[in-house]
């Protein structure tokens, strides 16, 4: 089933890691920026949604962050995305 391929696959196959790492790259700030505004209205207004708004916001940065650096790694070492 899987050994009879007949298709260019591997020969064309396309790594994403420099699609993901844009991605991460515009995530970062945005998320960073948001972060700041959130915590600011927070600490302003005082409401609870300000501040569940402000901990997803800080979620994406650390998220985007470590992609980042995993892309790093893997483009350093040659290694292809899975």
């Amino acid at each position: 089933m899987w050994g009879d391929r007949s298709g260019t696959e591997p020969k064309n196959a396309k790594s994403p890691l420099r699609t993901r790492a844009a991605l991460s790259a515009v995530a970062l700030p945005l998320a960073l920026a948001a972060t700041v505004f959130f915590v600011v209205q927070a600490v302003r207004y005082g409401e609870p949604v300000w501040t569940v708004e402000a901990v997803i916001a800080a979620a994406v940065v650390v998220i985007a962050a470590v992609d980042l650096v995993v892309i790093k790694r893997r483009m350093g070492n040659g290694r292809p995305s899975r």
